[in-house]
């Protein structure tokens, strides 16, 4: 491999993953939608699980996943194709053991949690019970599905994971009607057929890598060491605990919102959904730099790495950016599509007006902060992590406290929060960060 990626190398890799979760977003709508004619309880319960439920596929496929990316990448880019097939093993028992961990921290934690995040009715407490049961209680299957999809990207087969989970999401969203309305299964239905969506995924990519999908077939049977696990955790880990942060950020700043009444966090829940639209653009270009700077970075050829890394994130940036723009400019028609009720129109007027013009340099400190994951440099996104959330909740804490900024203030913080992020990632890609020595450290460890 020599020299940096293309711009257009980038968007054709990054293409069958935005398309995904595009298609994804669109499932778990209509799914909502079903829902919804289950009645008020059911879409309460179904609403209580779903942070956790967006929690463990942000952890197994964006943080965990993206550990697995960057280290098959880094491997086939330095020629070890032996260290590769080993971590598709250690990948595995870490999906294993992840999502069972996962199971037991939902199912002994769910009804403090459900209560903690404002489930106050006992028949939805007992509708996210149910549902939770089901799909925590097959937490493995999500897990395998998204590690084994993140390690064929980082073989650079961007394109099998994505259709995979195209034709898993188009079976799901149908099969969860069925089984709810059809069978008369209810919010459990749901839950089966998400899991159903899942199993298939899981089995599918199995199969695929078993059979050489991923360029090299993989050694199932062999002793668990440290080392390859280390490569995964060391990106895994860190990732891990910043999508626990990023999801704690929404949850504060809810609270100082809620602050400013009903209207004010309807109108950010809206906000934070719009905010999301961002992802797919983000974590689409953002895997296909896990795997084209890890390549590189495995190479060592550091400055393609670099190179790599800012022609991806300038151009998440500059989608995301446009996007920001357009609803800061025109809030009043956006807010009106997503809103009826006069009072949320207006205060989603005020967060888009403040935030969208945000959302660029969020998204390319969220293309970048993969790119980082591809390189093995994470302090620098980890530290970008915890000032987005003292930025947005801290600064939104003071306004509120010293000053008659208002509903405004509170939107300001999150605004300078996604800045902030982005800002501080795209400082840490440079020689001084991304530098020469690691890769003489990498031949030495190996």
């Amino acid at each position: 491999m020599s020299g940096p990626a293309t711009t257009g190398e980038i968007a054709r890799l990054a293409t069958p993953t935005i398309l995904v979760t595009f298609v994804q977003a669109v499932a778990q709508t209509a799914e909502a939608a079903l829902i919804g004619r289950l009645g008020t309880d059911a879409l309460a319960g179904y609403a209580l699980v779903l942070p956790l439920l967006m929690l463990m596929q942000m952890t197994s496929g964006g943080a965990m996943g993206g550990g697995v990316t960057a280290a098959v990448a880094r491997a086939l880019g330095a020629g070890r194709i032996e260290d590769a097939r080993a971590l598709i093993r250690h990948a595995v028992a870490i999906a294993l053991g992840m999502g069972l961990l996962t199971s037991v921290l939902a199912l002994g934690l769910g009804p403090l949690l459900f209560r903690s995040v404002g489930g106050d009715g006992a028949a939805a407490i007992a509708h996210a019970m149910t549902y939770a049961g089901i799909v925590f209680g097959g937490a493995v299957l999500v897990w395998l599905s998204n590690i084994l999809g993140a390690a064929l990207r980082g073989a650079g087969k961007m394109r099998l994971p994505a259709m995979v989970m195209t034709a898993a999401w188009i079976i799901e969203a149908p099969l969860s009607g069925v089984l709810m309305l059809g069978l008369g299964w209810g919010l459990a239905g749901a839950a089966i057929a998400y899991l159903v969506a899942f199993a298939l995924s899981a089995a599918t990519m199995a199969a695929i890598i078993a059979r050489g999908g991923a360029g090299f077939r993989p050694t199932w049977v062999g002793p668990l060491r440290v080392e390859p696990f280390r490569r995964i955790l060391a990106v895994g880990g860190i990732a891990t605990v910043m999508a626990t942060i990023a999801n704690l950020t929404v949850v504060l700043m809810t609270a100082l919102v809620a602050r400013h009444g009903t209207a004010a966090i309807a109108a950010y829940g809206v906000g934070v959904r719009l905010e999301f639209l961002m992802i797919p653009l983000g974590f689409g270009i953002g895997v296909a730099l896990t795997s084209l700077v890890g390549r590189r970075v495995g190479a060592g050829d550091w400055a393609a790495a670099r190179a790599t890394a800012w022609r991806g994130g300038i151009l998440s940036g500059a989608l995301c950016g446009a996007i920001g723009v357009l609803a800061a400019v025109f809030p009043g028609p956006l807010a009106s599509v997503f809103a009826s009720d006069p009072a949320v129109r207006d205060a989603l007027v005020v967060f888009l007006r403040w935030v969208g013009p945000s959302f660029g340099p969020f998204g390319l400190g969220m293309a970048l902060y993969f790119a980082c994951q591809g390189a093995g440099r994470m302090r620098w996104p980890f530290a970008a992590s915890v000032a987005r959330l003292g930025f947005a909740v801290g600064g939104g804490w003071l306004l509120a406290r010293w000053s008659d900024a208002g509903l405004a203030g509170a939107f300001a913080a999150i605004a300078l929060g996604l800045m902030a992020y982005g800002v501080i990632i795209a400082a840490s890609v440079r020689p001084g960060v991304w530098r020469e020595t690691a890769a003489a450290a990498w031949t030495k460890i190996n």
